[in-house]
């Protein structure tokens, strides 16, 4: 028998102080991206996730981020960026774009709102006109992109890695 014991399902690691990162989605045509993003912002500490179109969660796919998590609608996106910028947020768009930054580079700011688009279409022109940044991870085969909820979840790592205490 080893001298060690493996601790499964540690409690989670307490944050000194909330988390200044939010999440944004444009209109997602799966419930189980939105699902699979809620999931990982819970894990990560994320305690508010901003959807517009259809937004409902998938209970078993979300899990307790489905509690932990504040998930609020809107119908659109471009004024609540408006809004979240006079806040002092700064607006992080996903995408593969002309002039983006890789997300290995790029230094995240305290306060930050991370723009997720589209499965199909991406975060749109008018989407993109409003953003303070656009990062990108780089992809090394096909497909040309990983999926949003993917995406997304190593974005809000990165920002975790940056920000460990919150």
């Amino acid at each position: 028998m080893p001298d060690f014991i493996h601790e499964r399902h540690k409690p989670p690691t307490v944050l000194e102080r909330p988390r200044e990162l939010l999440v944004a989605c444009a209109p997602l045509r799966s419930s189980i991206n939105l699902s699979r993003i809620v999931r990982a912002a819970g894990c990560s500490g994320v305690t508010k996730v901003i959807a517009t179109g259809s937004a409902k969660l998938d209970r078993n796919i979300a899990r307790d981020g489905a509690d932990a998590v504040e998930l609020v609608a809107h119908r659109t996106l471009p004024p609540v960026l408006k809004k979240l910028r006079t806040d002092g947020y700064r607006l992080v768009g996903l995408e593969q774009a002309t002039n983006s930054h890789s997300l290995y580079d790029y230094k995240f700011v305290g306060r930050s709102c991370l723009v997720v688009g589209n499965e199909r279409t991406g975060l749109t022109d008018d989407l993109l006109e409003l953003l303070d940044d656009v990062v990108e991870i780089p992809s090394y085969g096909m497909p040309y992109s990983h999926n949003v909820a993917t995406a997304t979840a190593i974005a809000i790592y990165e920002y975790c890695r940056q920000f460990p205490s919150g």
